[in-house]
């Protein structure tokens, strides 16, 4: 898949291409089903090539930065799960206030007949774009009929709940990592390098792989989860036991970490190592223990409980 960080690095032999267009942030059903529509109509129209155009900031954080919201994957991340969806190219657009002042037709004109040459545009049925968010789908439309390419509105997937990036941030600010992973088809992973901690897991029998939670990033909320961690240098996955929080039992932590315990293993040495967590299924909310002996009886049962969930 070829990546386009800037219009200049756009090929001017391009040729003809169908485009799809939005932020993508976690490549979810909603986001598949458009890009699977996209491909559908590339080869009606027998175009080589889907191109998606992406945005990098988020919008939201260059016009309400106190507004933006955590993003569901990296830009990295982003890459891997379109190339993964069969996306032939991206252009990400370095969004900042000059581009957000462009005009519907600035943006069809330079962005899709220019840069991209497009034949095929395929969107959200609730796609906004231009100055304002005063472009949508029918404008798209009419733009085309004298610019040479087709429109086509995908309705929104999902229900009762429509599937969207909202929906899943909502999700695992309320623990749901079972309703975020249905929506994006796949479970919510958090990725990382191993830092040391204050090694109490270790003294209570439960070693564990503490990684930051993302700056700008989501999480699912403080508690404790049954998933999954892989090690991203060997690929080997091992079940485990994750606890999401600041470790409230204990005075002083304020730094919110992913503690992952891999169940049955004391022999891991993973400092250093970048990791992926995954979410499966949420067992309990946070809780602040009067005393060790009842924190190290309940993680027991955590540990029993996620060995159920994941055999």
């Amino acid at each position: 898949m070829q990546i386009w960080s800037s219009f200049d690095d756009v090929p001017v032999d391009l040729g003809p291409t169908v485009v799809t267009i939005g932020n993508f942030d976690g490549v979810h059903l909603g986001h598949q089903h458009v890009l699977q529509q996209a491909r559908a109509t590339a080869v009606e129209l027998a175009v080589p090539k889907v191109v998606v155009v992406t945005f990098d900031p988020h919008p939201i954080a260059v016009l309400r930065p106190e507004h933006a919201p955590p993003t569901l994957t990296d830009i990295e991340t982003r890459m891997r799960l379109l190339e993964a969806a069969g996306v032939d190219a991206v252009l990400v657009v370095p969004f900042d206030r000059d581009i957000a002042c462009w005009t519907p037709e600035e943006f069809i004109d330079r962005v899709l007949v220019d840069a991209l040459q497009a034949r095929g545009v395929v969107v959200g049925a609730n796609f906004r774009f231009g100055n304002r968010a005063a472009g949508d789908v029918a404008l798209l439309r009419t733009a085309g009929e004298t610019r040479g390419f087709v429109v086509e509105g995908v309705a929104l997937d999902g229900g009762p709940q429509v599937w969207s990036s909202t929906y899943i941030r909502n999700c695992l600010a309320a623990g749901d990592v079972a309703g975020a992973a249905e929506a994006l088809g796949r479970p919510f992973t958090v990725r990382g390098v191993v830092v040391q901690g204050d090694q109490r897991g270790r003294e209570l029998g439960f070693p564990t792989a503490n990684v930051p939670t993302p700056v700008e990033g989501a999480a699912p909320a403080d508690g404790v989860y049954a998933g999954r961690l892989t090690r991203l240098d060997t690929g080997e996955s091992f079940p485990a036991a994750i606890s999401v929080g600041t470790n409230p039992t204990f005075d002083g932590e304020r730094e919110r970490r992913v503690e992952s315990y891999v169940l049955d293993r004391d022999d891991l040495e993973l400092y250093g190592v970048e990791v992926e967590v995954a979410f499966l299924e949420r067992l309990r909310g946070m809780v602040k223990f009067e005393g060790i002996d009842a924190l190290v009886e309940t993680m027991h049962g955590d540990v029993r409980r996620a060995r159920e969930i994941l055999a």
